[in-house]
């Protein structure tokens, strides 16, 4: 299969029809998009999310539902025990200092917002162990505010396909979010990082699967053979993603399909 890359001079409006081009692939390629940290209202999202760092979220699921049952309300953080609370999120690492900022943050709400977590991005960056990231998530996913959640996943994923030449996260958030239309940019991280845990992987992209190959300047990072290609699928749609590239979804191991997504 041969791949012709976007142009190297690309316009302003080249590259925001290239973007929107994406978007729409994306939305095809992952129909099951979605924030994979378990919560049922915005404190639990908050919480998953700061065990989130430098954890999986599967990990995390595994330890929030006993945490969610023990710990409900603000305050319960606030007044937790801290030996016990470490004990409860020890397996999602750097439990000490998650500890703290739980406590912290526990502490924060029912101090200022009546142990509520605020709705606008101006008050939760102002949040113990809640950054830009994280405030975003919560936007999006708890508050059906539109935000850009600029994780690992995302920053390669944009700078991979040349949607900007940014390293600041802040910056990427800007620029990647005036590609796209406000009402899409929840769903448009959700998609980005589903496709950058399945199919984009950091250091060994299966190019040769990925249904974005003529929409990518960087084709060709990681295998372009189909087998090769395919074998570096993940995910339980793992085989989906296959034939929507083309693919034969035997070439996809059953390994793979049942693999955690990184």
């Amino acid at each position: 299969m041969t791949i012709s890359s976007p142009a190297r001079a690309e316009t302003d409006l080249g590259r925001t029809r290239r973007a929107r081009r994406i978007g729409r692939a994306l939305t095809e390629a992952h129909p099951d998009a979605h924030c994979e940290l378990d919560h049922s209202n915005a404190l639990e999202l908050a919480v998953a999310t700061i065990l989130s760092a430098q954890c999986t979220d599967k990990k995390v699921n595994e330890v929030t539902p006993k945490l969610f049952a023990r710990y409900r309300r603000a305050a319960d953080y606030a007044g937790a025990d801290r030996a016990e609370l470490e004990e409860l999120i020890r397996p999602t690492g750097f439990y000490r200092n998650k500890t703290d900022s739980l406590i912290k943050l526990g502490q924060a709400l029912v101090e200022r917002y009546d142990g509520r977590v605020p709705g606008r991005l101006a008050d939760l960056v102002t949040l113990p162990g809640i950054g830009r990231k994280t405030a975003n998530v919560i936007l999006g996913n708890a508050f059906d505010v539109p935000g850009i959640t600029v994780d690992t996943h995302f920053q390669r994923l944009v700078q991979r396909w040349r949607l900007t030449a940014q390293t600041d996260p802040v910056k990427i958030e800007h620029e990647i979010g005036a590609l796209f239309p406000k009402r899409e940019w929840t769903m448009l991280s959700h998609r980005i990082i589903f496709h950058g845990r399945r199919v984009c992987h950091a250091r060994k992209p299966a190019c040769g699967a990925c249904t974005l190959a003529k929409l990518c300047p960087s084709y060709g990072t990681g295998p372009v053979e189909p087998a090769a290609a395919a074998k570096l699928l993940k995910g339980p749609r793992a085989r989906d993603l296959a034939v929507a590239a083309g693919l034969d979804p035997e070439l996809v191991p059953q390994q793979a399909v049942v693999a955690e997504a990184p």
